[in-house]
């Protein structure tokens, strides 16, 4: 998996890292059972300081995507059923999202085709 981080982007670098993690996962690059880096070591490949890693990887366990074991590390968590709680909260977080792009102009058959491409490119499972 390949992890970009784009420096002068207004998105904060930690959750460039947590969002990059979430779509390796979801295009199958990463499966459940893998090990992420160690903190230390993928903050030296990728040229950022320990914390931002260590933030990502907290943000990543929060959202029950990855279990972090004491001396074993961050592994990815298998797969589960979705609660409703989670299929709430993925609604909270796409409604601002969906409801900007509509401000911006984007009609309601743009917003099925965007999502349409983006889980093509994501290789829906």
């Amino acid at each position: 998996m390949i992890i970009r981080i784009e420096a002068e982007s207004d998105i904060p670098i930690y959750t460039q890292l947590t969002n990059q993690i979430i779509e390796g996962i979801a295009r199958g690059e990463i499966v459940p059972g893998d090990s992420l880096p160690s903190v230390r070591a993928f903050a030296a490949d990728l040229g950022v300081n320990m914390h931002t890693v260590n933030k990502s990887y907290h943000e990543l366990e929060k959202k029950g995507i990855i279990s972090i074991i004491p001396k074993s590390g961050a592994i990815i968590s298998p797969m589960e059923q979705i609660t409703e709680e989670k299929m709430q909260q993925i609604i909270t977080e796409l409604k601002p999202v969906i409801a900007e792009a509509l401000v911006l102009g984007v009609n309601k058959k743009e917003v099925q085709e965007l999502v349409s491409t983006i889980l093509e490119e994501m290789k829906e499972r």
